[in-house]
């Protein structure tokens, strides 16, 4: 890991932690030293996860550590059985278990027998890769060993694939799908994996009528689904008018359904204002500064809130993402992943005058010249409480095109 002076990017472990914790009536029990699991819970709060009787550690000694021995955790397995009687117990490897090379799925198998808790290990100890790889394997263990026991048919229904804690908002744009589902195609949301999904809801997602899929991180998990129940899986994300446009076309065809007038009417009419904005970029094109914008975030994010820039006349000349691109399939050459901080802190400070959508500490880090909206994680100056203030779909679009309006107030 290089050394970083802010916060560095996440790795798989902590992806597995804030996956596994949003699961109801399941708990997570990490096996290793109890600083490692307190390191976790202030980044938890600030993505809207309570890890209050859900997240527990089983602390190690020396001698655990030297000897290997496994007792602190064979008893923190009956004991958390007795006392809060789960239904599933997560057990999760913590970075000093990783280096000594405990067998996690061992000592589930055979402490399976002396509880009444399903009994689940993932050995993701922060070595394997940044945040991506734990979501990646979060994703595919939860559909490949929970899915299924109740998988009746459900129609009228859909899941949700690849929704993370730690995307910025996630819950508002939650809650702005179901508003563009409802209304397009008469379907409701079943659960989504990754956010706030419970375990009864997990067992019965094999019978939904389709996924969607937000992020590439869940597409292993949406063709699992496809290949055990036949579930149908869209994947992309809906940023901007156009965009949303393009995704409920593009879930429509997939359903073999028209998307609703009423929705389309709306998105033209919103289309139309929108083209002021276009107008503002043909007048700035021979002015000192011309319309730029520079996006940092995950990957699909990036690239939904680009188009919806080129969409208003915008050049993107800066993308950039915190996390590794080697997992996904064909990646976009213009979206860059810096193996440094100080790479990435340089590039944010020779920005000026840009619509910079990104976190909080790259938006301190750019110079006051640029105009700027958190739209990701890590968040410093301020917190996340309303589930109602989406990024994604119209309502989001209209969010954003404020920031657009006050970039070209601003703009010389």
């Amino acid at each position: 890991m290089s050394l970083c002076r802010y916060l560095p990017t996440p790795s798989d472990r902590m992806a597995v932690m804030w996956t596994l914790l949003t699961v109801k009536d399941a708990v997570v029990l990490e096996y290793g030293p109890a600083g490692t699991t307190h390191y976790c819970v202030s980044l938890f709060g600030a993505m809207g996860i309570s890890p209050d009787q859900t997240l527990f550690t089983t602390h190690m000694s020396e001698d655990d550590v030297i000897m290997g021995d496994v007792q602190r955790l064979e008893r923190a397995i009956v004991e958390l059985d007795q006392s809060y009687h789960p239904k599933v117990i997560f057990v999760i490897a913590s970075a000093v278990t990783s280096v000594i090379g405990t067998d996690l799925v061992g000592v589930c198998s055979y402490m399976q027998d002396q509880v009444d808790a399903r009994l689940i290990a993932m050995e993701n100890g922060g070595f394997r890769g940044d945040y991506t790889i734990g979501l990646r394997q979060a994703y595919t263990m939860l559909a490949r060993e929970l899915s299924g026991a109740e998988a009746g048919p459900l129609p009228g229904r859909y899941n949700v694939l690849g929704a993370s804690a730690s995307s910025y908002r996630i819950r508002s744009d939650l809650w702005e799908i179901e508003d563009l589902m409802s209304r397009s195609f008469g379907l409701v949301q079943h659960t989504a994996l990754g956010v706030d999904s419970s375990l009864a809801e997990l067992a019965s997602m094999g019978g939904a009528r389709v996924n969607l899929v937000l992020r590439a991180e869940a597409l292993p998990a949406a063709r699992y689904l496809q290949e055990q129940f036949g579930t149908p899986y869209f994947y992309g994300v809906p940023y901007g008018y156009n965009g949303t446009r393009g995704w409920l076309a593009g879930v429509g065809a997939l359903l073999s359904r028209p998307v609703a007038q009423e929705v389309l009417d709306q998105l033209q009419e919103r289309e139309s204002q929108a083209a002021t904005f276009r107008m503002y970029a043909s007048m700035y094109q021979n002015k000192p500064h011309r319309p730029a914008a520079a996006i940092v975030g995950d990957y699909d994010m990036i690239q939904g809130m680009a188009a919806m820039c080129r969409d208003l006349d915008f050049e993107t000349d800066l993308l950039l993402c915190p996390h590794t691109l080697k997992d996904i399939e064909s990646p976009d050459p213009n979206v860059r992943h810096f193996t440094t901080e100080k790479e990435q802190l340089d590039a944010l400070r020779s920005l000026e005058y840009h619509l910079v959508l990104a976190d909080d500490v790259s938006l301190h880090v750019c110079g006051k010249t640029n105009t700027g909206v958190c739209v990701s994680f890590p968040l410093v100056s301020h917190v996340q409480i309303a589930n109602h203030l989406p990024l994604m779909g119209i309502r989001g679009t209209d969010y954003l095109l404020e920031t657009v309006d006050r970039y070209y107030q601003v703009l010389e």
